[in-house]
Formats: C-alpha cells, sequence, structure tokens
C-alpha cells in the first residue's frame, strides 16, 4: 500500500511537470476552438470554473489535481490539442501520459483506466496519421483494438474513423469502405452527405473488392451491395437503372443509401452516335496470329451491326502521321487499337489525333489524355487481386514459387508487395529455373533435402534399411505458383508427393498462366486440387458466353491460350466502344466482359475482377473465393 501511495504522489508530480512544461510552452501561442465536440472529461469534486472549451482550459483545470484527477483532463486536452491542429504537441502529451497510467503493486503491472488507455491510442493514431506515419497510426489502432477485444470495450467513433483513413492512405480500399460504414452507423450526427460519401467509396471499389467487403459484412452491406450491383450492371442505361432503383427502395426501405437514391437516377441520356470505327491491328508479319484473333473476336461481337461500320487498318502497313487525313476521309468517331505496344506509344506521339480511342494495351509511363482509354491486361492486376483475396484466409506462411522470366517475376513481386501491404509481412520468394533444378528448389523451399539428407546420415549410420519418410517444412501454410501450364503439371504433383503424411495439405494457388484451356480437355488428375484466377472467358462459368465458346472451339479447335485471351479481348472492345462515355460520365458503370469485370479508374485505364476455378479430379469448376 505504502508503495502505491508513493507510486501515486509520484505520478502527480510528474503530471504537474507536464502540464507545467506544456501550458509555458502554449503561453504566447493562441489556441483554436475545436470543431468536433469534445470528450466527456471527469470534473474535480468542488472545482468551481467556467466550463472548458479548449485544451489549454483543460490543462489549466488539471494543473495542480494529483494524478487520478488530472489524467482524464489531460488526456482530453491531448484530444483537443489534435482537433486543434497542433499534432507533434498532441502526440507528445499523449506520449508522456501513457506511463502514468501504469501502476506496479505486489510486483504485479497494471494498466489503469481502460477507457483513458484507449482514448490514447486512438489520440496517438490521430496525429501520427495526420504526420504521414500511416504503419505507425495503425499499430496504435491494433493496440485499442486489442484493448477493446480482451476488456470487450464498445469501439468508439474516432477508432474507426481514423481506421478509415489509416487504410486509406495505405491504399487498402476494402478495409477502409469497411471502417468508415461500421463508423457511420455509430456516429450520432452522419447527414445525408455522409451517406453520398460511403456511396462515391463503395462504388470506386473493384468487383473482386465488393466481393471481399461483402465477407466482412460490416453493417447494412447487404443493401449496399444490391444496389451497387444494379449500379454496375445498369447504370450505362438509364431507364433501365432507374426501375431497379425503384425496386430497391422498396426492398430496402430503412437502408441509409434512401437517402441518396433520387440524386442517383437520371434522365435518359444524348449518346452520341457511333457509325465508323477504325481498328487497329497488326494484320501481316511476324504478330499477324495476334491481329487476327483480336479481328475474329471483335467481329463476333460485330455480327453486321446495321448502324456501325468497322474499318481494319494494318499497323504492320500503316503511317501514323497519315491517320488524321486517313480517319477524316472514312469519317471514323472511335478508334480501336492498336494491339502492340510499340504501336500504341507510336498512336500516341500523334498529338493533332483527337478521336476517342479504346488502347489494346497500356502505354508506359504515360498519362493518357480524357478521349483516351487504355484495357489493361496487365499480369500484376491478377496478382494482386490474388494476394489480397489470399491474405485474408489468415495463412501465416506463405511460398510463391516463380519461374525466373520476366513476366512471372512481376507477377511474383506485385503478389508479395500485396502481401506485405495486407499483412505486414512479406512472402518468401523461390525463384525456379526450367529442367531438373526446377524440381530442386522446390525441395529446397520446403526443406525435404534436408530430411533425405538426415534420413541418408541415419541410414549410413545404422547400417541398416529404414523405413522413413521425408518431411517437409511445418510452417509453410500456402503456396502460390507463378508458372507456365506445363510448368504446373510438373510442380504440383511434385509438391504433393513432397509434403509429409505428418503434416496437413499444402494449398496451391497459381495465376491464369499456370491454366491451359487446351490442357482441360486431357488428363488432369495431377493438378487435382490447384485453384487458379482466369478470366471468364477460358472458364466454364456464369459470366462465360457459351455459346460463341462452342463456336470458337468448332472454329478455331487448337487456338494458344494466349490467343484465346486476345480473342476475348477484341470480343469486349466493340460493346466498350458505346459503353466507355457512360464509365467516364458515371464511373460506377461496369462492363461484365469475356475478359472479367471491367472498371474504368480515374487515369483512363480498365482493369479487370477475375473469377477462380478449381480442378476436381477429372474436370474444372468455378469457385467462389471472395
Amino acid at each position: 500500500m505504502k508503495q502505491y501511495k508513493f507510486q501515486q504522489q509520484c505520478k502527480s508530480a510528474l503530471a504537474a511537470v507536464i502540464i507545467s512544461l506544456l501550458l509555458s510552452n502554449c503561453a504566447t501561442q493562441k489556441t483554436v476552438s475545436p470543431t468536433k465536440k469534445p470528450a466527456k472529461a471527469v470534473t474535480p469534486v468542488n472545482q468551481t470554473t467556467k466550463t472548458p472549451q479548449n485544451a489549454q482550459d483543460y490543462l489549466d483545470l488539471a494543473k495542480g489535481l494529483d494524478a487520478a484527477q488530472a489524467i482524464p483532463l489531460m488526456v482530453t486536452a491531448a484530444e483537443l490539442l489534435s482537433g486543434e491542429g497542433k499534432h507533434r504537441k498532441a502526440l507528445w502529451l499523449a506520449n508522456q501520459i501513457t506511463p502514468l497510467l501504469v501502476t506496479t503493486e505486489g510486483g504485479i503491472t497494471n494498466i489503469g483506466k481502460l477507457d483513458e488507455q484507449y482514448r490514447l491510442f486512438v489520440s496517438k493514431a490521430t496525429n501520427l496519421q495526420a504526420l504521414g506515419y500511416h504503419q505507425l497510426a495503425l499499430e496504435q489502432l491494433t493496440l485499442a483494438d486489442t484493448l477493446s477485444k480482451e476488456h470487450q470495450l464498445s469501439h468508439q467513433l474516432a477508432y474507426y474513423q481514423q481506421l478509415a483513413k489509416v487504410q486509406h492512405s495505405r491504399e487498402l480500399a476494402v478495409d477502409a469502405a469497411d471502417a468508415a460504414l461500421r463508423a457511420f452507423v455509430i456516429d450520432d450526427f452522419a447527414s445525408n452527405d455522409d451517406v453520398f460519401a460511403l456511396w462515391q467509396s463503395l462504388s470506386a471499389l473493384s468487383q473482386w473488392q465488393l466481393d471481399q467487403l461483402a465477407q466482412l459484412n460490416p453493417p447494412y452491406i447487404k443493401g449496399w451491395q444490391q444496389l451497387l450491383k444494379f449500379a454496375f450492371q445498369f447504370g450505362d442505361n438509364p431507364a433501365q437503372f432507374n426501375r431497379y432503383l425503384s425496386q430497391w427502395q422498396r426492398k430496402f426501405s430503412e437502408h441509409p443509401a434512401v437517402a441518396i437514391i433520387d440524386s442517383l437516377k437520371t434522365a435518359e441520356r444524348d449518346n452520341k452516335t457511333i457509325e465508323n470505327i477504325a481498328v487497329l491491328l497488326p494484320l501481316s508479319g511476324n504478330q499477324a496470329a495476334a491481329g487476327n484473333a483480336a479481328q475474329q473476336g471483335l467481329l463476333s461481337a460485330y455480327q453486321n451491326h446495321d448502324a456501325v461500320s468497322l474499318h481494319f487498318i494494318d499497323t504492320n502497313a500503316l503511317d501514323m502521321s497519315a491517320l488524321v487525313l486517313t480517319f477524316n476521309e472514312q469519317a471514323i468517331d472511335f478508334v480501336i487499337g492498336p494491339l502492340l505496344k510499340p504501336n500504341v506509344q507510336a498512336y500516341l506521339a500523334q498529338e493533332e489525333l483527337q478521336v476517342p480511342t479504346l488502347l489494346l494495351n497500356v502505354p508506359d509511363d504515360q498519362a493518357l489524355k480524357p478521349h483516351q482509354v487504355a484495357l489493361s491486361m496487365r499480369p500484376e492486376d491478377e496478382a494482386i487481386q490474388a494476394a489480397s483475396s489470399l491474405a485474408r484466409r489468415n495463412y501465416q506462411y506463405p511460398v510463391v514459387l516463380s519461374h525466373q522470366d520476366k513476366v512471372s517475376s512481376r507477377i511474383a513481386k506485385a503478389f508479395a508487395d500485396q502481401w506485405l501491404k495486407m499483412t505486414g509481412t512479406s512472402p518468401e520468394v523461390v525463384p525456379f529455373e526450367q529442367g531438373k533444378k526446377m524440381q530442386t528448389d522446390l525441395t529446397a523451399s520446403l526443406d525435404v533435402g534436408l530430411s533425405k539428407a538426415r534420413i541418408k546420415d541415419l541410414k549410413r549410420r545404422v547400417k541398416q534399411t529404414l523405413k522413413t519418410e521425408t518431411r517437409n517444412r511445418r510452417d509453410v501454410d500456402m503456396i502460390y505458383l507463378v508458372g507456365s501450364p506445363k510448368q504446373t503439371k510438373l510442380l504440383k504433383p511434385y509438391i504433393d508427393v513432397n509434403i509429409s503424411p505428418f503434416a496437413e495439405v499444402i494449398p496451391v494457388y497459381a495465376s491464369s498462366r499456370s491454366h491451359s484451356a487446351l490442357n482441360d480437355r486431357s488428363d488432369t488428375r495431377d493438378l487435382t486440387g490447384l485453384t487458379f484466377s482466369e478470366m471468364p472467358w477460358l472458364l466454364d462459368s456464369k459470366q462465360q458466353n457459351k455459346q460463341l465458346a462452342q463456336m470458337s472451339q468448332q472454329l478455331w479447335p487448337r487456338r494458344s491460350d494466349g490467343l484465346q485471351r486476345i480473342f476475348a479481348m477484341g470480343y469486349d472492345s466493340f460493346a466498350l466502344a458505346a459503353k466507355i462515355a457512360a464509365m467516364q460520365e458515371n464511373p460506377f458503370v461496369r462492363h461484365f466482359g469475356q475478359t472479367g469485370v471491367l472498371k474504368l479508374n480515374t487515369n483512363n485505364i480498365l482493369t479487370r475482377s477475375l473469377i477462380w476455378g478449381r480442378y476436381r479430379k477429372d474436370k474444372v469448376q468455378e469457385i467462389a473465393m471472395d
């Protein structure tokens, strides 16, 4: 007891010093009234003073009080300093208060005043976020969350508000949206403007991000999910969209988004009619096969459309400087292509070309103009989606097996970077080479080689035959494979064979580079259990145009997977020509195509949401991952 009293006396003295230091520093500075409602503070008994208005007032009140009475006032002062924009002072004060909450009695350390401790964590996060230290801010919020779970404390509004800001700064849109939705339902002062802000952030999500958000199950998510589904699918058709909005309004009459439904309803727009489309493709030379595949995909979508004429132009026989004249002569009002990156760069160099254009490749480090849009098939986008999905499955020790070629290395890096952003830890990346060394690299990554070496040494010592089984690394709990279909077909069974019966089966995931629609028609038992991301066109899925897939199989039964993807891109490009204007006007509009669910980003690049498939014995099935 004497020790406890001594601690309290020391804390009171320390609190007085802290207050004096801060007050002397603030004495010559003008204070600003806070814009937010002050947090509740403990008013000392028999304290007669005016109602405190700002941080300095609370510090004045705390001056001369013992620690038990001063600490709540100091915590409130720290919060108000944040509201006044004095983030460094607020952070300093919060750091000084923290040790005052710790007591030691009987050799046991206790953190007292749980509410004050929680508020300090959030206050520190607020200031660290404002000062640009996003990761440190997240660490403080994680401490607040741990305290909340351990002591059944309800999260406060400030916690969710700061979490939304931190995750937005870390470019984790799903987690930011989840926090914002949770903040909204406990904000007593939420307005229609806040509802519209939620709509803006939610409608900017990709399809796979929305699916992941739904899995987190934030408040009112079912209504938001249905509203966004209607917007994504029908937003380019005002009459149809308005009907679905009315239907949604009747079903979700108590949903907060009811407040913005009327503002989402739009009148019929006067779309500019597209009559002549120029299509720039390599129809001769080394890349003619790619150009022909894109052309055939586009013609499959076109089907002799009465109101539109297509003008195919071979980029291998084209003088780019003459395009302005050519487009004028043919009255071109939309351009699809070019396909090859060098041709894209050459096309963009023609500054006088002002015709709306859908590029079939993304330029290197060049901003697009408002009338230019690029369709991205970049493998990095797929890797980011995969890492985001798998990181939410709580795998602790992932390994990325990547072939040592440029594209595979880019995929592996994008996956590892996103995993680090999501979890704070980096997955182990194991590169492998073609041939015998491929299995050697895998053996090393699973530490199977060490197990075999130990068995061999033991056999030598006892000089008799031992019935033994090699064991894999116990810590690996997921493998992401980046390689060709041939490499995958060799590696997947090797992974299965080298998994010890004493360990759980390690799930293996892969990028679309590991999947071959051609291989799906042969024996796929070696790939059983492999899960991979893919575009709808190459997977028997709900979104696949099955009639077109059957026709394509009959006409081009041996077409490579790479050309199949270009065919699908050509097919989608025709519908996009008429849809891009609506996507630019209303960013919530999506295109559900054969290459994926396409979303137009603020940089005028169309990115895709892919689906997932899994090998099950002798067939491939679409599965829900998010």
